[in-house]
């Protein structure tokens, strides 16, 4: 694309033909446009030797105090574009030909469950014969081919880019996570959205936000300025029957609930029944289908319901939409039971928050016959504020629990046990061992063969965060190999 197509109302935009564009200089190549914003921790120009140095062709800056023009060598464009990082969602959008407005893209928000929300979107859409994509925590891409990914939601201009590769696959339709960061940081500007979901709302990310109104505040920007004409929204959760209120004229609102009388359009129920597969009741507008799913925790309910309502307003069945949720799985480290032909059961799960941690604990503590453990930790450079409070939920509903290191990054890892100990206590039923690895090789070899281990934390994450590097490291495979060594 010229550079002109792409700032048409720029008179020094050149006739310059650019193959890329990017806001990092990492993401530059041959060819490619840099973009310079300011208003961040460094204003883009300081990396613009990078930028140079990996082969860009053009430069468009932000100006500002104390920002002056660049000095750029022969044949390479410069434009000074006042206001450009809020002008990124529209550039991405144009030069990558609005892949959102060719897509049925979903963003889902929330602080736990979006991924759970997005994951059985995707499955259950193509249960239905729809191929779609997914962007989130877990990566991007199409069932069984996803790119790893560093954020949850990443910047705009990837996040465009992400849909014109789903779009080029061949997707009709795209689950999408969206941070609270993502919406505050304008990451999904300029995207077309088909509907939108909330799922609940918890303490997490205090160290960026500041309190819990701002929080909450993130996370409406979705419903009150994204555009989109269906919200679908859990009305069993307290800020979500607030958001419900709040919605804009005109826009639909389908509420999802799976708390007995909690009124909404729909309905999920769990059935009388032993086994590990839950019996369910979905009520969608007055009709009934039942169905059974293989996630664990009434929690999960709440996300199935959510998954229902977004099905729902993509104008599916109940029948069929019973149909395809029972064909869905939880993604990878989410409950994730760990195969063994005997020992503890052992579990791994992504809780990082109290909310989630307390919903975690209580589905296994109903569950365990014998003793439950947990194995957690807490991020470093992280919410400082949950560590008691997640300490505390644990020693309220686990027997027995391994404190570790999970990401420490910079931090001082003792400094963080010290944390989550004001919370938990200390006590023979307590015991601190800060190599992951180590934590939870002690707790499944000392758990009891009737025990239930709940390895928290990480999730799906295959890496462990120290100082500035990343460390090869999965739960599952650590489990899996304990497991496997006990007599």
């Amino acid at each position: 694309m010229e550079l002109r197509e792409l700032f048409p109302g720029l008179a020094s935009a050149a006739d310059l033909d650019v193959r890329d564009i990017a806001q990092h200089s990492a993401g530059i190549r041959p060819g490619s446009l840099f973009l310079a914003c300011g208003g961040g921790r460094a204003h883009g120009l300081r990396f613009l030797d990078d930028a140079l140095a990996r082969g860009a062709a053009a430069v468009a800056w932000e100006p500002g105090p104390r920002v002056d023009a660049p000095l750029l060598p022969a044949g390479v464009a410069g434009l000074e574009v006042p206001g450009l990082r809020g002008q990124l969602g529209t550039l991405a959008n144009r030069f990558f030909a609005s892949p959102s407005r060719q897509l049925a893209v979903t963003g889902i928000t929330g602080t736990n469950g979006k991924t759970t929300v997005a994951w059985l979107l995707m499955q259950a859409l193509g249960q239905l014969g729809r191929k779609a994509g997914y962007m989130g925590t877990l990566g991007h891409g199409i069932a069984g081919r996803l790119e790893a990914a560093s954020l949850t939601t990443p910047d705009c201009i990837s996040v465009h880019r992400q849909l014109h590769q789903l779009l080029g696959e061949g997707a009709t339709h795209v689950a999408m996570e969206v941070s609270s960061h993502a919406l505050d940081q304008r990451r999904i500007d300029g995207v077309s959205l088909r509907s939108v979901a909330f799922t609940n709302l918890g303490r997490d990310h205090l160290d960026y936000h500041g309190d819990m109104a701002r929080y909450a505040q993130a996370k409406a920007r979705l419903f009150l300025d994204g555009g989109a004409p269906v919200a679908v929204i859990n009305l069993g959760d307290a800020c979500g029957r607030e958001l419900a209120a709040r919605l804009p004229a005109g826009m639909r609102l389908i509420g999802t609930s799976a708390v007995a009388g909690q009124p909404a359009a729909v309905s999920l129920r769990r059935l009388p029944g032993a086994g590990r597969q839950a019996r369910l009741q979905l009520v969608i507008e007055g009709t009934v289908a039942g169905f059974e799913s293989p996630l664990l925790g009434d929690f999960n309910l709440e996300n199935l319901a959510v998954a229902a309502g977004l099905l729902h307003a993509e104008g599916f069945a109940p029948a069929d939409i019973a149909a395809a949720l029972a064909g869905c799985q939880a993604p990878p480290g989410r409950m994730q039971p760990i195969a063994a032909a005997h020992g503890p059961r052992v579990l791994v799960d992504f809780a990082h928050t109290p909310d989630a941690l307390r919903r975690a604990l209580e589905t296994l503590r109903a569950e365990a016959p014998a003793q439950l453990w947990c194995v957690f930790g807490c991020g470093g450079e992280r919410d400082t504020g949950k560590r008691a409070l997640m300490g505390a939920v644990v020693r309220e509903l686990a027997d027995r629990l391994v404190l570790t290191d999970d990401n420490p990054r910079g931090e001082d890892p003792d400094a963080i046990i010290a944390a989550i100990l004001e919370g938990s206590g200390r006590g023979p039923q307590v015991e601190v061992i800060r190599d992951r690895a180590a934590a939870i090789r002690h707790a499944i070899d000392a758990a009891g063969p009737q025990d239930i281990v709940l390895i928290a934390g990480k999730g799906h994450e295959s890496v462990q965060l120290v100082g500035g590097e990343a460390h090869p490291f999965s739960d599952q495979l650590v489990a899996s190999a304990a497991l496997a060594g006990r007599p």
